[in-house]
């Protein structure tokens, strides 16, 4: 088992049964939600938000979402928090770490994309000419908080400890990523984004094991899609915010395999390189360890 050894007191789904009660609970407590931000004109037909309060409002159905979860977690399958991941010490200190990751992983991205020719460089800080730009950017920051940490206690937290008490770790890793994958798919989703959705989930899933807690990763979740949807004025999965860039504005003019094109950098090789090598290398301390001998839970900061 992962985070607690504690025994569940109720069901725990069988481990292929798993990913199939993620994907309903997340359409049962996101589905409503959307329409009525549709019908208030705050997303599109294709579900992005329209600005910066669209982003925002968009909480709503996260926040759905992770009361939808904790529902199962403590009335069906009845185990504590800190068997999903809510565990460990020093948690806030884990959090802000991963943020600070998520943010430099980014920048590195971005970077390099940059480097390769794929943007043109415009004006630089053009937020800070904005008070209401700069209020909007910490509004995001606090959303992408609370979304991207519902998404990693749902996932990495949720599912993959469930599967885990029920089956192994390779089941686990697999499982996750694809019903995460899933939840992502649309028939206008390119090929390469897909692929950077599942090594992404994969890395994820190898942080939650090497760390034995979600706090880092729900805060490097966090930094990657703020900094990724504020820093440069280019899209964050697709979407928009709509604000002025915080450090850059940057143009794609290079290749979409190179820029991510629509999808924005998240869509490019270099985010799938970068995010399997990352995985990789954690899944390798991971099993170092274990031929080791030193199968105890970290305790350190860091996965």
């Amino acid at each position: 088992m992962i985070f607690s050894d504690e025994p569940a007191k109720g069901w725990i789904p069988p481990s292929i049964v798993a990913p199939f009660i993620c994907i309903f609970l997340v359409a049962i407590s996101l589905l409503p939600t959307d329409f009525l931000l549709e019908d208030l004109g705050m997303t599109d037909a294709q579900g992005s938000p329209q600005g910066p309060l669209g982003f925002c409002l968009m909480l709503a159905s996260f926040i759905a979402m992770g009361l939808a979860v904790f529902a199962w977690v403590r009335w069906v399958e009845k185990r504590s928090l800190a068997s999903i991941g809510l565990c460990g010490e020093h948690r806030f200190k884990k959090f802000l770490i991963g943020l600070g990751g998520g943010i430099a992983f980014m920048g590195v991205i971005v970077a390099a994309i940059g480097v390769s020719g794929g943007y043109e460089v415009g004006d630089l800080f053009p937020a800070f000419a904005s008070p209401a730009a700069l209020g909007w950017i910490a509004l995001l920051l606090a959303g992408f908080i609370v979304q991207a940490s519902i998404e990693e206690i749902a996932f990495r937290g949720w599912l993959f400890s469930s599967i885990m008490r029920r089956w192994n770790a390779p089941a686990a890793y697999i499982l996750t990523s694809a019903a995460f994958t899933f939840l992502h798919f649309s028939p206008r989703t390119p090929l390469l984004m897909l692929a950077m959705t599942f090594v992404f989930s994969i890395f994820a899933c190898a942080w939650v094991h090497r760390s034995n807690s979600i706090w880092g990763v729900m805060g490097w979740h966090t930094g990657w899609n703020w900094f990724g949807g504020t820093g440069f004025d280019v899209p964050i999965t697709g979407l928009d915010s709509g604000l002025p860039a915080l450090v850059v504005k940057l143009a794609p003019v290079g290749p979409a395999w190179l820029t991510g094109g629509g999808e924005g950098p998240e869509g490019s090789v270099f985010t799938v390189a970068l995010l399997t090598f990352a995985g990789l290398r954690l899944l390798w301390l991971q099993r170092s360890r274990e031929r080791g001998g030193s199968g105890a839970p970290r305790s350190e900061h860091q996965p």
